[in-house]
């Protein structure tokens, strides 16, 4: 049983996403998931006095699409800070134990993340496996 450490945001309800954990359920049915979704600087706002993540609620979005369409074992959501290489180190320190990080885009052009090289700097920092998935420029409308 592999667990993998989801990271998205724009993407967190692609197509691509779902049918990639899917993949991997098919290869590994015991196979656990947590997903983890950087705060986007300037994404909060308030709703009668509380501030709410628009992470959180794309981060809880993502675990029932997945938990629903691709069968996933999803035990865990969490929010990280902006910066995406800095969210995905404190959450292998908070829940250590991870054995793969599937990192979602956008394409080549769009992406933040890939002018950042997330994909590159994470398999070289953490030493694990590192599945890229590319969702279509599309899924960054979706809420």
């Amino acid at each position: 049983m592999w667990r993998y450490l989801i990271v998205t945001h724009q993407t967190a309800l692609s197509p691509e996403l779902q049918r990639k954990v899917s993949a991997l359920v098919a290869e590994d049915p015991d196979a656990e998931f947590a997903v983890l979704v950087p705060e986007a600087p300037g994404m909060t706002y308030t709703w009668e006095g509380e501030t709410v993540g628009h992470a959180t609620e794309r981060a809880e979005a993502a675990k029932t699409l997945l938990e629903e369409t691709a069968h996933a074992k999803v035990f865990r959501t969490a929010v990280g800070v902006s910066e995406p290489l800095q969210a995905i180190t404190d959450e292998l320190r908070a829940q250590p134990g991870y054995d793969s990080l599937i990192i979602c885009t956008l394409p080549p052009g769009i992406s933040h993340w890939l002018k950042l090289h997330l994909v590159h700097r994470a398999q070289r920092k953490f030493g694990l496996p590192v599945i890229h998935v590319v969702a279509t420029a599309d899924a960054k409308a979706r809420p």
